[in-house]
């Protein structure tokens, strides 16, 4: 939520938190009490390589674009540091995809 241009939804129920950027969603989250894990959009090389060096913590999107799109679960022993690095990552390529018009508005 520290993040410009922030906010956070509930457009499919109660049970998933969705996080977007000026309209556009960059994280979704369950809460529903099942394994805690968030889906976060991402470069397609980069997500093949995070699923080759992290198989149990990172997997294709579930339930989204598996080519941009990666589940990460938090308790998989995926640092906090690359946990925060992935959804700043996320959100830079929802940023990247805006209007110019509303890209200058963030800086």
């Amino acid at each position: 939520m520290g993040l410009q241009g922030v906010e956070e939804t509930l457009p499919f129920g109660p049970d998933t938190l969705v996080y977007k950027v000026y309209g556009k969603v960059f994280a979704l989250t369950g809460l529903d009490g099942e394994e805690f894990s968030v889906n976060l959009k991402c470069d397609p090389d980069r997500s093949l390589e995070l699923r080759d060096e992290y198989p149990d913590g990172i997997t294709p999107g579930w339930h989204m674009n598996k080519k941009h799109w990666n589940t990460v679960f938090f308790e998989s022993g995926i640092s906090d540091k690359l946990l925060k690095e992935l959804i700043d990552h996320s959100y830079k390529l929802v940023i990247a995809g805006l209007p110019s018009g509303i890209k200058k508005q963030l800086q």
